[in-house]
């Protein structure tokens, strides 16, 4: 089970992209927990779930740093999604971007 987690300004527009990326692992057999919540929310989150990985929606790419010094230290990687593939709500390309930085940390 890999647990993603989508930051974003308020917690909505990122709703659309987790329903395509739940159908994305759900296609290709892929056990995830994926969820969105507003950057706001980011610490309480992290005290009561174990997160594999942090993507930072467009609105909040400005915050990467801060969360990396949050995360430093835990082996969670943290990155910006693709500007493009956001915008397509390409689901599919979002969770490989995910994958692939939890199969590499």
């Amino acid at each position: 089970m890999r647990t993603i987690m989508l930051v974003c300004s308020a917690g909505m527009s990122t709703s659309l992209l987790v329903t395509k990326m739940q159908k994305a692992a759900e296609a290709k057999g892929i056990e995830a927990d994926i969820f969105a919540i507003s950057a706001s929310e980011v610490d309480n989150t992290l005290k009561k779930k174990d997160i594999d990985v942090l993507l930072l929606g467009p609105q909040v790419r400005f915050m990467k740093a801060q969360f990396e010094k949050k995360l430093q230290g835990t082996n969670i990687p943290v990155d910006s999604i693709n500007m493009q593939d956001y915008g397509l709500m390409n689901g599919e390309k979002v969770l490989e971007a995910a994958i692939k930085l939890i199969e590499n940390k």
